[in-house]
């Protein structure tokens, strides 16, 4: 994530998918052969993330010790990337470069330890005249997200002034069911409502 330089509060976001493709290969008349591979998918886009001026700092706890002092951050948004499992659309052998296809591919040196250590096998660059091209859907949804500050008024919790009334040993439902249900309890009065109660005749 980066800020856009010409345009204030906005960042560009780069976004790289790694996909792991499972195909059943079939060679003459034998029982299909099971083949992993990955797929690799760039997107970059701009969002509003707005300004933060004010720097953070934090600390973390230590029992019995002094607090260790985390290092000094700015008040950047985060990139946040929701994403459901892709939809097979489509999948074809090809030649290596043919013309309606991009022959830019992703270098295995340049997929990062932890993707390929997702696979049994060493992922290696084939190079052979053939190809599998592989489409699929995503759905993602892409956000960017700061922390920010809220105003938000407390009130006292209400305290009933009503006597209890003692229930009738023959049926203490009845003595329920004349009791008003007590809407104004679960909805504190707000602020106007004080000043109101307070000085108005």
């Amino acid at each position: 994530m980066e800020p856009v330089q010409f345009n204030q509060g906005y960042y560009t976001i780069d976004i790289r998918f790694y996909f792991r493709i499972t195909l059943d290969v079939y060679t003459e008349l034998s029982r299909p052969r099971r083949v992993e591979g990955v797929a690799v998918y760039d997107k970059k886009i701009a969002l509003f993330g707005s300004e933060g001026k004010s720097k953070i700092f934090q600390s973390s706890f230590n029992l019995d010790a002094p607090d260790k002092q985390i290092k000094e951050k700015t008040n950047l948004p985060k990139a946040v990337v929701e994403v459901v499992d892709p939809i097979a659309l489509s999948a074809r052998i090809t030649e290596k470069c043919s013309d309606n296809l991009s022959c830019n591919s992703c270098e295995v040196s340049s997929i990062p330890e932890c993707i390929c250590n997702c696979f049994e096998g060493v992922l290696c660059q084939a190079d052979t005249e053939k190809r599998v091209y592989v489409t699929l859907g995503l759905f993602t949804i892409t956000k960017l997200e700061r922390n920010v500050q809220l105003l938000i008024p407390v009130y006292d919790f209400c305290i009933p002034t009503d006597e209890c009334v003692s229930s009738s040993p023959a049926n203490p439902c009845d003595l329920f069911d004349q009791i008003q249900f007590p809407v104004d309890e679960f909805f504190p009065p707000q602020k106007h409502d004080f000043f109101c109660n307070n000085s108005c005749d």
